[in-house]
C-alpha cells in the first residue's frame, strides 16, 4: 500500500495506551497502524524518539475576527494553537464586530475562517437578549452550539443573558438538539461587590478576586443546572474554575442531566498568588483561586470528574490590559499555544497516563461535539490529526516564542518539560519546529451532524 505520508517508530498514544508503532496517511486520513510500515510513501517522517498524541481539540477560543483582528484574527491565532499542537479549535462569539448573534454574522465568519485558518474550525453562534428567534437559522448553518453569559462579558456589544431569556433560550436550543455553553458568574453578586470595591477606591489585585468569590460561581452554575432540568437543554459548562462547581455539576450528572465541563490549564497551573506576582496579565473571569482550590481542580481533572481542558484564549491589545485599576483590564489569559503542554506537565508530575491527557484534550472534546469518529483518536479511518510531542526536551516560554497577535502572556517565563516537534493536520505538516507554521496548509470548516 502506498502512502502520501508515512510517519516511523513513533510512540503513539491510543485508547488503550502507548504502542511504538508507524502511522500510514492516505488522502488526509489515517490508512494503517502497525509496528512497521512499508516505506512506500511521498513524504517519510522519522519520529523516533517522539510521543504521538491525537490532535488537541480546543473548543473555547477568542479569535475576534471580523473586527478586531488586532487583538487576534484566524491567521494569528490558528498559527498560534497549531504551535501548540492543537489541529481543531471552535470561535467564541463574543468579540468579533459585529458578534456572531444572527445567521448573517455566522456566514461572514465562517468566510473568514475559510480564508484563514490553517487547522479544522468550528464556530459557536451566540445566545443574547431578544435574539431567540435567530438561533435556529444559526443551527442550521453549522454553529457547533450557543454561547451566554450569566455576568457582564466585558463587551456592551454581547449582554449577559437574565433568568427570563436565559430560559426562552434553553427552551429553544433544546427545541432544536443544540448545546447550551455557559458563563457562570452571577451577575448580581459580582456586580454588587465590584461596586462597593470601586466606591471605596479599592481596586487591586485582591480586591478584583475578592469581588468574584467562589459563591459567584456555584450561584450560577446551580440556577443554570435547574433552568436545564426543567428545559431539558443539554449543557456546556466553560472554564470552570472550582471544586465546588465540579461537584455541583457531577451530582447533576448522576441525576441524569446532559451537561458537561471543561478547566482551563490557567487553573490547573497558576493561583491567585500568581496574580499577585506576575501581574495583570494573570487577570480572568473567573480569576486565579486559591493554592488549595487549584490543588483541588487538578485533583477532580485527575479524578476523572472533569470532562475536558480547554485554553479559553482570550487576547487584547497591551493597553487594554495596562491598567492600574484592574477592574479597568481586560480580563482574559492570552495562552492557546501552551494548553496541551500543560496538561502534559501535569501528568509527568502526577504520574498520569498520557492515554488520560489524550481524552481530556480530544477524545472528550470530539464525542461531545459531534467529531467523532472522524476526530479524537488515532485510529484507522479518523483524519490524520496528530500532535508529535518531544517529552525529553524542554521549553522556556519567551515572548519571541508566542505565536499570537500580541506578544504577552501569562506564560512567559514558564518552563515546560516537554515541547511541541510537530502539528498535522489532515496529513499536512502546520507545524514543526524547525520550519514554524506552514501557512499554506488551510483547515476545514466543521459543522455538527445535526445542520449537514
Amino acid at each position: 500500500m502506498s502512502f502520501d505520508l508515512l510517519i516511523k517508530k513513533g510512540r503513539v498514544v491510543l485508547p488503550t495506551g502507548v504502542r511504538l508503532m508507524d502511522i500510514g496517511v492516505a488522502d488526509g486520513k489515517i490508512a494503517a497502524l502497525a509496528e512497521t510500515l512499508p516505506e512506500d510513501a511521498g513524504q517519510i517522517i522519522d519520529a523516533e524518539g517522539k510521543t504521538i498524541f491525537p490532535g488537541m481539540i480546543d473548543i473555547h477560543v477568542h479569535f475576534d475576527e471580523p473586527g478586531r483582528e488586532n487583538w487576534e484574527g484566524f491567521e494569528t491565532g490558528s498559527s498560534m494553537l497549531a504551535a501548540g499542537g492543537c489541529t481543531t479549535f471552535f470561535d467564541m462569539p463574543l468579540n468579533g464586530i459585529p458578534s456572531t448573534v444572527n445567521k448573517r454574522a455566522f456566514e461572514e465568519k465562517v468566510q473568514v475562517g475559510e480564508a484563514k485558518s490553517h487547522i479544522d474550525f468550528g464556530l459557536w453562534g451566540g445566545l443574547v437578549p431578544d435574539n431567540v428567534p435567530e438561533l435556529e437559522g444559526m443551527a442550521a448553518s453549522g454553529a457547533i452550539g450557543f454561547k451566554a453569559f450569566l455576568s457582564p462579558s466585558g463587551n456592551p456589544y454581547f449582554e449577559s443573558v437574565d433568568d427570563r431569556a436565559l430560559l426562552a433560550g434553553m427552551r429553544r436550543i433544546a427545541s432544536i438538539g443544540g448545546i447550551l455553553a455557559l458563563h457562570s458568574e452571577s451577575a448580581p453578586i459580582v456586580t454588587f461587590l465590584q461596586a462597593e470595591k470601586e466606591a471605596r477606591g479599592l481596586t487591586g489585585f485582591d480586591d478584583y478576586a475578592e469581588s468574584r468569590p467562589v459563591i459567584a460561581e456555584t450561584e450560577a452554575v446551580s440556577r443554570a443546572l435547574m433552568f436545564a432540568e426543567l428545559t431539558g437543554c443539554q449543557l456546556h459548562f466553560v472554564h470552570i474554575s472550582t471544586v465546588e462547581a465540579v461537584e455541583l455539576i457531577q451530582n447533576a450528572k448522576k441525576k441524569g442531566q446532559d451537561v458537561t465541563l471543561e478547566t482551563c490549564p490557567h487553573y490547573l497551573l497558576y493561583s491567585h498568588d500568581d496574580f499577585r506576582r506576575l501581574g495583570v496579565v494573570g487577570k480572568c473571569a473567573p480569576p486565579l483561586r486559591s493554592e488549595e482550590e487549584r490543588q483541588g481542580l487538578v485533583d477532580n481533572l485527575i479524578g476523572g470528574e472533569i470532562d475536558m481542558v480547554s485554553s479559553d484564549h482570550s487576547p487584547c491589545e497591551w493597553k487594554d490590559k495596562e491598567k492600574e485599576n484592574l477592574f479597568k483590564a481586560w480580563g482574559g489569559i492570552s495562552g492557546g499555544q501552551f494548553s496541551l503542554l500543560s496538561v502534559i506537565e501535569l501528568a509527568l508530575a502526577r504520574d498520569i497516563p498520557l492515554t488520560k491527557i489524550a481524552d481530556w484534550t480530544a477524545g472528550n472534546p470530539a464525542k461531545r461535539f459531534g467529531l467523532a469518529p472522524d476526530k479524537g483518536e488515532i485510529k484507522v479511518g479518523a483524519d490524520a490529526d496528530l500532535a508529535l510531542v518531544d517529552l525529553q526536551t524542554p521549553e522556556k516560554v519567551t515572548a519571541n516564542r508566542l505565536f499570537q497577535k500580541n506578544k504577552f502572556s501569562l506564560y512567559v517565563g514558564h518552563a515546560f518539560p516537554s515541547s511541541i516537534w510537530m502539528t498535522i493536520n489532515r496529513g499536512t505538516v502546520v507545524y514543526s519546529a524547525e520550519d514554524k507554521i506552514n501557512t499554506a496548509a488551510r483547515g476545514h470548516w466543521l459543522r455538527p451532524a445535526i445542520s449537514k
